[in-house]
């Protein structure tokens, strides 16, 4: 669906984005995360055509983005961070005019236009001016002009940025709700927003790829946590007495209790020999569960990694 080979640019002696390659297949959604600077508009407008990069390449659909561009941005909606609207507009004749723009025909036009209002929302607010709207309804605004043309890909950049919760939420449904038709692609600063509704994450930094991931694969399987109230001086050599217990790591968490970590090749066949030492010994169990690594912390680590 989406091909990336080896893509660079540079503006002066700043390369932005150095030598990136990633594939997304049909119908996902993916996350593209990094803190500012690191690369993801760049990204995202080189994938749109709007920036040309200085090496590397860009297929989508089969099609050659430097070839084929106007091909490829047929297929393509994009929701830029500040999305520029005509202020002096209603929303139902913005919307007309970008349907021109896309060349939607005029035939279809109506229909096009009534079911980009349904999907986002926007059928109370359609002939009011856009200056008179709040800021979550221009970020739907926008939303409209991205899917107006049915593309098979949609790039979204920060889509909930300055919403409140709840329109948050209703962003939220309305990605799961296009992702049924088209393949996402989704840049904001907030990781809820991946987790929620992403299936894979790409994580730039410093103008290069540091990560690529589906969510599911971010839980470590050979890793079980077991949390107690005694102290590593008692737990840990029970717990290590263990066949299948390589490593235990204790830490103490803010409740008094603590947490151990535990290696292990085989956590199906580890997990109920421990809550049997555990139960022998007379100890509370209040957790025993496989490894999942947060977002968050995950984030964390792959921008340290990358910057020793």
């Amino acid at each position: 669906m989406i091909e990336v080979r080896r893509l660079t640019r540079s503006y002066g002696d700043l390369k932005a984005v150095a030598d990136v390659s990633f594939d997304i297949g049909r119908s996902e959604v993916v996350g593209l995360l990094g803190h500012n600077g690191a690369g993801k508009t760049t990204v995202m407008k080189m994938l749109t055509g709007y920036l040309e990069p200085d090496a590397g390449d860009i297929r989508i659909e089969g099609l050659d983005i430097r070839g084929q561009r106007r091909e490829v941005q047929k297929r393509i909606g994009y929701l830029p961070e500040n999305c520029p609207l005509y202020p002096e507009m209603t929303v139902i004749d913005a919307l007309d005019y970008q349907a021109t723009l896309h060349g939607v025909p005029q035939s279809e036009r109506p229909a096009a236009i009534r079911e980009a209002i349904e999907h986002t929302g926007l059928a109370p607010k359609a002939d009011q001016v856009i200056a008179t709207l709040s800021r979550g309804y221009h970020q739907r605004v926008g939303v409209a002009q991205a899917i107006l043309h049915r593309p098979t890909v949609l790039i979204l950049d920060e889509p909930t940025n300055g919403l409140d919760p709840s329109q948050i939420r209703h962003m939220r449904t309305l990605i799961r709700e296009l992702a049924e038709h088209a393949t996402l692609i989704l840049s904001t600063h907030i990781l809820q927003e991946v987790e929620a509704v992403c299936d894979r994450v790409l994580i730039m930094h410093t103008g290069r790829l540091a990560l690529d991931s589906d969510l599911a694969a971010l839980s470590n399987p050979n890793r079980l946590l077991v949390s107690l109230k005694q102290a590593p001086a008692q737990v840990m050599p029970r717990l290590m007495e263990l066949d299948p217990v390589t490593v235990v790591e204790p830490v103490k968490t803010p409740d008094g209790r603590y947490r151990y970590a535990l290696d292990t090749a085989d956590p199906e066949k580890t997990a109920p020999l421990v809550a049997r030492t555990v139960g022998t010994a007379g100890w509370d169990l209040y957790g025993l569960q496989p490894e999942v690594r947060d977002l968050e912390a995950l984030f964390g680590a792959v921008s340290r990694r990358r910057e020793t």
